[in-house]
């Protein structure tokens, strides 16, 4: 009897908070036809004029009104597997400011100065390190690719050079000209191309040039410092901590498959498709080896410039206080790239691979994008089909073009 009137009772009461404009739950909205529906059909245009180009532009969305994958192939994934290239640098950035916390090194200092407490400097002391300007570059400098330092990854090195691979890619001589597709390469082997022939773009602090090789020397101080790998250290103090469990750093010569499930990458050009998804990372480690998926990339961005993943809310401004580059990137901080009316994070760009990460404080909309083609006409172009992709799922979502 009790049971009952206590029934009809909760009942009543329920009756009575409606009737008198208690909050009714309803479900959330779900964007995800009106998404698909745009990024299929802004991918289609894009594709239309080019003969054979073949590959496909997936994302995933994450916002206060939910979280939303679209894709322009069904047989992929959020737990796809890719090569997120350059995303790495946001990586490296975070694990040198981790040091930097915990007081093991000090961001300010030059890389030739000693480790705190020990008699050793950041950077060997060997002919591998004897680049120029090497006593005045900081480690600062080097996050935001204002140290100088000659890109061996981007640039072939000049015709002038002392060197059998004068007016050539050091990589692709090594791997083509010498017939070592395995070839593992090594932080002091790339660094050594650049102080053997002594180059450089200009003293330190006077411009901006990006400079993969400046991240190679950054992989490099963070083993001086850890006693770890680069892979090891970020494993355990980056991927473990924030649960990014399907995200790895390849650094052998040898180890050239993505993990299962992973989309195959593609290179167009000139109306020809080249499949291009094995490769060797090796050459990249630090700077752009990082291998991610979807979810695991979009959650990364995410924790890191909300200062959720380890890097302290001071720290986090430091890295998104954007300087004027005077090149394509536009802006950049310290391991940090800006799009307009998506955010800060950074892109990606390896053969086969363009990504695009971006997470926006104000609104907390994250948009993360990968294309599993390479349009090597047009990357740039490309790229910025990407952004508009993602400013348009913005729109839908109800979020405002402009970002902070």
């Amino acid at each position: 009897m009790n049971k009952h009137i206590t029934i009809i009772g909760i009942v009543i009461i329920l009756v009575l908070a409606a009737g008198a404009g208690c909050v009714v739950f309803s479900p959330a909205k779900d964007y995800t036809p009106e998404l698909q529906t745009m990024i299929d059909t802004q991918w289609e245009q894009y594709c239309a004029d080019k003969l054979g180009f073949e590959g496909s532009l997936t994302m995933k969305i994450s916002s206060p009104k939910g979280n939303f994958f679209v894709t322009t192939n069904q047989n992929l994934t959020a737990d796809t597997h890719f090569r997120a290239a350059s995303t790495t640098k946001t990586f490296t950035a975070a694990a040198i400011i981790l040091l930097h916390q915990q007081g093991q090194l000090q961001i300010d200092a030059k890389i030739t100065d000693f480790i705190p407490e020990r008699n050793v400097p950041y950077v060997p002391d060997s002919p591998e390190y004897d680049i120029p300007f090497k006593d005045q570059i900081t480690i600062r400098q080097l996050l935001a690719h204002r140290a100088g330092v000659f890109d061996v990854s981007n640039d072939p090195i000049p015709e002038n050079a002392s060197a059998p691979y004068a007016g050539e890619n050091y990589m692709t001589y090594i791997r083509e000209g010498l017939a070592q597709p395995d070839h593992t390469f090594t932080f002091d082997e790339l660094v050594g191309v650049v102080a053997s022939n002594q180059l450089s773009y200009f003293p330190p602090e006077t411009a901006f040039h990006y400079s993969n090789t400046g991240y190679s020397i950054l992989g490099k101080i963070i083993e001086q410092v850890s006693g770890l790998s680069y892979a090891e250290f970020v494993e355990q103090h980056l991927l473990e901590p924030n649960e990014l469990l399907n995200t790895s750093f390849p650094a052998a010569g040898t180890d050239q498959e993505l993990p299962v499930p992973y989309a195959d990458g593609y290179v167009w050009y000139q109306g020809e498709l080249f499949l291009t998804t094995a490769d060797n990372m090796s050459p990249n480690v630090a700077e752009g080896n990082v291998i991610s998926t979807l979810n695991n990339l979009d959650k990364w961005t995410i924790l890191l410039y909300s200062a959720n993943a380890g890097v302290s809310v001071n720290w986090v401004e430091q890295m998104t206080n954007l300087q004027a580059t005077g090149e394509e990137h536009l802006v950049y901080g310290l391991g940090t790239e800006y799009a307009e009316g998506l955010g800060c994070g950074h892109n990606g760009a390896h053969a086969g691979y363009l990504t695009v990460t971006r997470y926006d404080p104000q609104t907390e909309v994250s948009v993360t994008l990968f294309a599993s083609v390479w349009n090597a006409e047009d990357l740039y172009g490309e790229l910025e089909q990407m952004y508009d992709v993602g400013r348009s799922a913005k729109q839908i979502l109800g979020y405002s073009e402009q970002t902070s």
